[in-house]
């Protein structure tokens, strides 16, 4: 099976386009909804006992979470240290259910594939890519968003244009939704024929 990892800075349209690959068939893994998911279970303990007031009626509050965050953003290691490890675990969970069921290719959305410097488990990487002002525009248009949140957020990633210069694939959110679609059937058509080619 070929494992196409999908990543991309804030607000490039990461979300929208794992879901043109899931309206394709692609079997498709989300670190962010795995990420949701542990946050309303194995990781509560762990991270409320670094950030004591996080959690609200036994889940984390991700509001109250992204505020400890940016008080003191040089913590943000502490997290991932907790956190990464069970999505890493969700991710292999995942990746050996969609080969057990036959799948040729699976996407892994992971939003700091770059940044953590991990080894990740992909053949190949895309990159979600828009003007740095679309970003911006599509950011601060989130609920909760503010320009210093927004900005330590860029500060611990990779800028786009370095993303894209590794990527194996870049698919361009700027253009119209159908033209994202024309980019991802040709990536999903490439990655298929080196399937073929690796097993």
């Amino acid at each position: 099976m070929f494992a196409l990892g999908l990543t991309g800075s804030i607000a490039t349209g990461k979300s929208t386009v794992l879901a043109i690959f899931e309206d394709l068939a692609i079997p498709v893994y989300s670190a962010d909804a795995a990420v949701h998911e542990l946050y309303q279970g194995a990781a509560v303990e762990p991270v409320e006992a670094l950030f004591p007031g996080v959690t609200d009626k036994g889940v984390i509050d991700r509001q109250k979470l992204a505020k400890a965050l940016v008080a003191a953003p040089d913590r943000i290691s502490e997290l991932e240290a907790v956190v990464h490890p069970l999505v890493r675990e969700k991710m292999q969970q995942f990746l050996r259910h969609a080969a057990d069921s036959g799948a040729a290719l699976a996407v892994l959305e992971i939003p700091l594939l770059y940044e953590t410097g991990a080894d990740y488990p992909v053949d190949a990487i895309a990159v979600t890519a828009c003007s740095d002002a679309e970003q911006r525009r599509r950011a601060l248009a989130r609920p909760g968003m503010s320009v210093e949140k927004l900005e330590t957020i860029l500060a611990r990633q990779m800028p786009q244009a370095e993303k894209k210069r590794r990527a194996d694939f870049v698919i361009n959110t700027d253009v119209p939704l159908p033209a994202t679609r024309a980019e991802v059937i040709e990536i999903i058509e490439k990655c298929r024929e080196n399937a073929v080619g690796k097993s």
